[in-house]
């Protein structure tokens, strides 16, 4: 016996008149359809190794360079000012707006699109990079000295390259955020979430061990290698394009089902389409604003951070540089490993206020001790475990920012929120490395640049008890579990 349900079109309901419409549709045909690749556990984490593993290729790029601080100066000229300024460059067009526009084309474009350009903007950017640095000083033309004659020319072709590859990889995070919050509606959201920022940061311990590595086994005439590492993550960055290629396909197959069982529609109603004019709904969002700020500032404490940690681990430790790079290393690791069960439990617990919260204290814990007690004990089981107490916290602040953006913002403008919120954290993490590079040479040590992370941890600490406070006012439910019944 075939038993009918009765549904109503998928249109606005205010727009229905006289007695609504009805479609007579057998209820066994509506359950095989409801039956997307979103109820597959296998189709959904397959796209989160899809695009986790691009994003894993991106945060190796980015630090691809970072333990060869010291190599970059000794032969390439590039002193600490220079490669402060360099780093900056990853942020720089992104804050003069592309990651506004950037929102706008995720939104209006959708996931696959943005997708594809992201990943292809990283590819095009690692290979300017590579090129500036593998062949400007060795062919150095007049073009490139004639401008900014204090910076070298190896250096200013690689923070342009940088600059593009920034666009791409900012684009790229928001687009993947989005993308799980798609595939994980009403599912292990805040797990999925922290699983690709897990596998993401094991980029970072990937960058660590593998460069100096490529660097010495690549070595000519007895000098280390720069370009040989950076050949090696920009063929990955080429990897991680294909493989967005491939969850195009699923995410299409999975728009056709989502359109069949009438949770979306081929053609959008204009009403639910995204306008220039929805950006009015987020800038107008107190919470918005405290979780901008909130991630701008904890963020500023930990990125840059990264970039010059193994020089400050060498002169602080009095060890080399590759044992200096050793020792960071190991930073993403507890982070990769706590972020999936904090996700989880956020997914079924709750508690995602009170983690950032935490989270910020033990930064504030973490950056004191680099500023004052491992200077005065020059310890490396010390540098060890506040390493990886600081990926304690590198956990648990991301792991419930993420997913609590989707609780406080329409779906509609979800990816343009993204978008915004990466762009005002950019321009933290484009000013403060150029900061810490000119304190450094002005100071001619490491307290004062630690003083200046700890003290974003402070201020970062102070925006989580807003957060916490305004979530409790307003009920926004960010101490709730993620996941339905």
């Amino acid at each position: 016996m075939v038993i009918w349900k009765t549904t109503t079109p998928n249109t606005k309901r205010k727009r229905l008149s006289g007695s609504k419409r009805k479609i007579l549709i057998p209820t066994i045909m509506v359950e095989k359809i409801q039956q997307t690749l979103r109820d597959s556990l296998v189709a959904r984490w397959t796209v989160l190794v899809l695009v986790a593993s691009m994003m894993f290729f991106a945060y190796m790029f980015v630090d691809i360079l970072s333990p060869l601080a010291s190599l970059l100066n000794s032969s390439l000229g590039w002193d600490q000012g220079v490669f402060g300024t360099y780093a900056a460059g990853e942020y720089l067009l992104n804050v003069f707006g592309f990651l506004i526009i950037a929102g706008i084309i995720l939104d209006k474009m959708g996931v696959r699109f943005t997708g594809l350009l992201s990943a292809s903007l990283m590819v095009i950017g690692a290979a300017i990079k590579y090129w500036g640095i593998s062949w400007a000083d060795a062919n150095t033309v007049e073009w490139l000295n004639a401008w900014w004659p204090s910076m070298p020319g190896s250096a200013k072709l690689a923070m342009f390259g940088f600059m593009i590859f920034g666009c791409g990889c900012e684009m790229a995070g928001t687009t993947v955020s989005k993308i799980l919050a798609k595939w994980f509606k009403g599912k292990e959201m805040a797990l999925a979430m922290g699983l690709e920022m897990a596998i993401a940061r094991l980029g970072v311990f990937a960058a660590m061990w593998l460069s100096p590595i490529f660097s010495e086994k690549f070595a000519i005439d007895g000098t280390n290698s720069v370009t040989a590492p950076l050949l090696f993550a920009s063929a990955l960055l080429v990897i991680g394009l294909l493989n967005f290629f491939v969850f195009t396909i699923m995410d299409t197959k999975f728009d056709n089902q989502l359109v069949a069982i009438g949770e979306m529609t081929a053609q959008k109603d204009p009403e639910d389409e995204f306008h220039v004019s929805d950006l009015g709904q987020i800038f107008s969002s107190k919470m918005f604003w405290i979780i901008a700020l909130l991630c701008v500032l904890y963020y500023s404490a930990i990125f840059p951070f990264q970039r010059f940690a193994t020089n400050f681990l060498e002169e602080t430790l009095s060890i080399s540089n590759a044992e200096a790079a050793g020792l960071f290393k190991w930073f993403p690791i507890l982070a990769m490993v706590l972020t999936p069960f904090l996700g989880a439990f956020i997914d079924y617990k709750g508690k995602g206020a009170s983690m950032m919260l935490l989270g910020a204290v033990i930064m504030i814990v973490c950056h004191c001790i680099f500023a004052f007690v491992l200077p005065a004990y020059p310890s490396k089981m010390l540098a060890l475990i506040t390493i990886l107490v600081l990926g304690v916290s590198f956990s648990l602040v991301p792991a419930s920012m993420w997913p609590s953006v989707p609780k406080i913002i329409d779906e509609k403008v979800l990816g343009s929120a993204y978008c915004l919120i990466f762009w005002v954290q950019n321009i933290g993490l484009c000013l403060v490395p150029l900061l810490i590079g000119k304190l450094r040479v002005a100071t001619d040590g490491y307290l004062v640049p630690m003083i200046v992370f700890a003290s974003f941890g402070v201020l970062a600490f102070l925006l989580s008890l807003a957060l916490k406070i305004e979530d409790r006012r307003k009920g926004y439910g960010l101490e709730l579990p993620n996941k339905k019944k």
